[in-house]
């Protein structure tokens, strides 16, 4: 009835022991700050989570950079550092990285960053997702001009139209499903813990909005195990009347799908899943120390629900229904106020969190508050096969679909509550199957085919209550998602459902809608704009069932961070452009793909001494005689200094092939320091990296390349 994210499925009781999910870290305008983050974001990745940032620090493209006297290349350009950093590392030997790239809507590269992901070979580890401000949608609803800032001096630097740039945030979502959007004033409005600091990122899936070095703590109960049986009558066959007589009397109609719903047993297992997930935040190892301290500061948890879908199929409620959404909101209100019971007492039992003084929970007279948040809906992708439930509070994809669990095999799977609603209702055949996993639905048509198997009254029925995403009108999707945001602490993981035919305009409408609801943050998926995502059964591609795959972190089937296609319309650059006013440089995002090495390359090795004992460092050089990679070996220590000192190598490696100088990465390095130096004076070794860059630097001063026969 309850399971934890699945890096406490995966990890608890290994030697990893890391159980959180996702990560938010941040990013300063500074070459030390860039490539720290880079390195905490490596640990995370192997350890198996996901890795959320905010770019909007740092100064835009072309600006001064006085301590070198160039000029930057930008957020997006390092973002493809952070990209193939990501691409490096498979997540804790199971899972890829994920990340999450965020830019505010006033960044001055604000159009570079929209337009990013038109390149699938760039960027194919993000998730991007513009952070609106209420002051953006302001402007942009009266087609007014607004400011685009520099960041490192919070200077206006121009104007944009703002109709204009939300016009290229939905042409592109429209076009690929990215970015995303996030209501960052309204998250920050909405913080419950405001002293904890501003919040300027979400993780990975965009359901949980975090401060910096925050971990994700997430667990979903399976509502649809709370359900009384199938709620499958002869006489509601008629569901037109069932919902006139809702629309008639709503609280006859609302407590009798409710008395369905076993109430009890839901409260004993949300107070349960609370303890649980405290307790997770206690026996979690922590990849980095910071995210511990911030973590066990805040002790945030996210509990919510997969299997919704489920439980409107057992209750016999249209998913595109008021009495639907009554529903969402009565599950959701009970289970969010019975974690706040729960978590009053455990923080009477065991403490509050540290910084409770001053959060919303004390000003709302609780007497203690265990957990700085309780409240999350997640996507579910991963937990939900596992539980056997539908994902979070989607509706069903497809009633039949081809799902892809390794190269070249699939398997034919059929919604499990389909069975058990046909046997029901007594019209159950071999040959209805057929024509269900053929056409991947029943569909809206009574035709010929259905006729010998379904009575029509029989078929208005199941084709009402078996609707699928694709059936279901975007705003039905959003009112769902703002039904379950009401009482939601953290934010919401839904994707809004297009047809392929579907118009830039209704992008829009839902874009506008979503903010009037007060939702925190929206994505939108065109059908067949993206590949390796689901499709319908009778999709673009020809195939007759739909194919499944899931996110690398959550196991969504509607948050595939890569192998996006490249449909960006030619009118989305003209578009750009345009509103780029001119700008000469017209190259991609300014974005940086790291040189290729070559099958045979020359170097040298340089030898010196560490704390942790010998450590040789191979510079090998390019065809110019430049340092273009390193390896690096630590004797006999193995463990962790030798994989640290690998890692250091990789990421150098990544920054010389990137184009970042030697001396930027010599200054980063040296200086670093352990609690085992070795040597004295002007000879000590602070650390294994101080070596490795004092190594570099050895070379460059003795000029070792030129000595190379390249």
């Amino acid at each position: 009835r309850f399971l934890p994210n699945s890096p406490t499925l995966m990890n608890a009781g290994r030697p990893l022991q890391q159980l959180s999910a996702c990560f938010v870290l941040p990013i300063e305008d500074s070459m030390e700050s860039i490539f720290e983050t880079i390195k905490h974001t490596a640990l995370i990745h192997q350890s198996g989570g996901g890795t959320g940032f905010s770019f909007s620090s740092l100064r835009p493209k072309n600006d001064t950079v006085h301590s070198t006297k160039g000029v930057s290349s930008g957020p997006v350009s390092f973002m493809q550092v952070f990209n193939s950093a990501t691409e490096a590392i498979k997540q804790g030997g199971t899972r890829r990285g994920a990340n999450m790239g965020i830019l505010r809507i006033d960044h001055p590269d604000i159009i570079d960053f929209i337009t990013s992901k038109k390149d699938t070979s760039k960027l194919n580890n993000f998730n991007i997702s513009v952070a609106i401000t209420e002051d953006f949608m302001e402007h942009a609803l009266k087609n007014e001009d607004y400011p685009l800032i520099n960041p490192r001096n919070n200077e206006i630097v121009k104007y944009l139209n703002a109709k204009e740039v939300f016009d290229l945030i939905v042409e592109t979502a429209w076009s690929s499903g990215e970015p995303g959007i996030i209501f960052i004033d309204r998250i920050n409005k909405l913080n419950p813990i405001p002293k904890a600091g501003k919040i300027e990122a979400t993780n990975p899936c965009g359901e949980q909005p975090l401060v910096a070095y925050e971990s994700c703590n997430l667990g979903s109960i399976n509502i649809g195990k709370f359900i009384k049986g199938y709620k499958i009558e002869k006489d509601k066959l008629n569901l037109r009347n069932a919902l006139k007589k809702f629309s008639n009397n709503p609280n006859e109609i609302i407590s009798d799908y409710l008395n369905s719903i076993d109430f009890d047993a839901l409260r004993k297992t949300v107070r349960t899943a609370v303890h649980f997930l405290d307790n997770v935040i206690d026996k979690n190892r922590y990849p980095i120390e910071k995210i511990k301290m911030m973590t066990l500061s805040n002790r945030k948890i996210g509990l919510g629900i997969m299997g919704y879908a489920d439980t409107l199929i057992k209750l016999g409620i249209p998913y595109d229904s008021e009495l639907a959404l009554k529903i969402a909101e009565s599950i959701m209100e009970f289970i969010d106020k019975e974690s706040k019971i729960k978590s009053e007492e455990l923080g009477i039992e065991r403490g509050s969190f540290p910084n409770f003084k001053g959060s919303l929970w004390e000003e709302k007279g609780f007497k203690a508050m265990r957990n700085g948040t309780t409240t999350t809906i997640a996507p579910t992708g991963t937990i939900s096969i596992i539980g056997g439930a539908s994902s979070g509070i989607e509706p069903l994809f497809a009633l039949a679909y081809e799902r892809h669990v390794l190269d070249k095999q699939t398997l034919i799977e059929i919604d499990k509550n389909l069975k058990g609603v046909l046997e029901s209702m007594g019209v159950y055949s071999e040959k209805l199957i057929d024509y269900i996993v053929k056409n991947g639905s029943l569909g809206k048509k009574y035709d010929k085919d259905v006729e010998e198997l379904l009575t029509k009254e029989e078929f208005e029925y199941l084709s009402r209550i078996f609707i699928t995403s694709h059936d279901i009108t975007p705003k039905w999707h959003v009112m769902t998602q703002a039904a379950f945001q009401k009482f939601t602490d953290n934010a919401v993981s839904k994707t809004v459902n297009f047809p392929n035919s579907a118009k830039k305009e209704d992008i829009k409408e839902v874009y506008t809608l979503a903010y009037n609801l007060n939702l925190k943050g929206i994505t939108v998926y065109r059908d067949g704009s993206r590949e390796q995502v689901l499709t319908s059964g009778s999709s673009a591609n020809g195939s007759g069932t739909a194919k499944k795959y899931t996110c690398p972190v959550c196991g969504s089937s509607v948050s595939e961070p890569i192998d996006i296609k490249p449909i960006i319309a030619n009118n989305a650059n003209n578009t750009a452009e345009n509103i780029k006013n001119g700008n000469t440089d017209k190259k991609t995002g300014g974005q940086i793909e790291p040189r290729r090495r070559p099958d045979v390359i020359h170097g040298v090795t340089v030898k010196t001494t560490t704390g942790c004992g010998p450590l040789y460092v191979t510079i090998n050089y390019d065809e110019n005689g430049n340092p273009f990679e390193i390896f690096n070996s630590i004797g006999k220590s193995g463990g962790c200094a030798q994989s640290q000192t690998e890692s250091t190598g990789r990421m150098v490696s990544l920054a010389l092939r990137s184009g970042i100088g030697a001396e930027e990465i010599i200054s980063q390095l040296k200086g670093i320091r352990c609690n085992i130096p070795y040597g004295f004076g002007t000879n000590i070794i602070y650390s294994c990296a101080d070596a490795i860059g004092k190594a570099l630097e050895k070379s460059l001063n003795e000029n070792v390349s030129n000595t190379l026969a390249i």
